[in-house]
């Protein structure tokens, strides 16, 4: 007898880089060189996969950078059964706005998450959906003054514009953005990003991440 499809519960999308020698992780380029920042790009886009598919019921879409057919996006996805689709807009506020209005329907929870944070655990994931259980919205902060996770039941397009990206206002815009359009906004405990060579340190001593011995 043929199995049922299980109706997922919750999507989860993974933001990510695509690992391009020479634009991925650029502020670690000069501590690493452009091939290994790469792999280490890749490595961190696996870890984000495996950690969003560990959700149970969890339909996962890789959003990348790279065409939505680029060959090295599409092995890397079905390795844990997830969708390939490219990032479209002119920002990151663009890009995520895209996702979430190209996906939520309704019937189900939306988590978007980047591949900067190894820190982030399966818990948080869940945690999150908790959450939205009585908010609109929730993110899980950065120590940067961004955020590593930001989830919806229905898009939200004003949390997304009006943002200086890439600055460490990125969380208390978002914050007064959804105070002044009643978004009931929740927040998680804060992480970090991996962005900076402290940062690598910090992640290779609590064994979040793995260099490659040089050739």
């Amino acid at each position: 007898m043929r199995a049922e499809p299980i109706e997922p519960t919750v999507d989860i999308a993974v933001f990510a880089r695509a690992p391009t020698p020479g634009q991925a992780k650029t502020r670690l380029i000069p501590r690493l060189g452009p091939l290994a920042a790469a792999r280490l790009q890749q490595q961190l886009t696996e870890r984000a996969l495996a950690r969003a598919r560990a959700v149970p019921g969890a339909r996962v879409t890789l959003w990348t950078t790279a065409p939505a057919d680029d060959a090295i996006a599409r092995v890397t996805a079905d390795t844990v059964g997830a969708t390939v689709r490219a990032q479209c807009g002119d920002d990151l506020g663009a890009r995520m706005a895209h996702a979430f209005a190209n996906t939520l329907d309704g019937r189900r929870p939306m988590l978007l998450i980047g591949t900067d944070c190894p820190a982030q655990t399966v818990d948080d994931l869940r945690a999150a959906l908790m959450a939205l259980r009585d908010a609109d919205a929730v993110v899980q902060p950065a120590e940067d003054g961004g955020y590593v996770l930001i989830g919806m039941k229905a898009p939200w397009p004003v949390l997304f514009s009006a943002i200086a990206w890439g600055s460490d206002q990125v969380l208390a815009a978002t914050r007064a953005r959804a105070g002044a359009h009643g978004v009931r906004l929740a927040e998680l405990p804060p992480s970090w990003d991996l962005d900076r060579s402290e940062d690598l340190d910090r992640a290779l001593a609590l064994g979040l991440v793995e260099l490659a011995p040089s050739p």
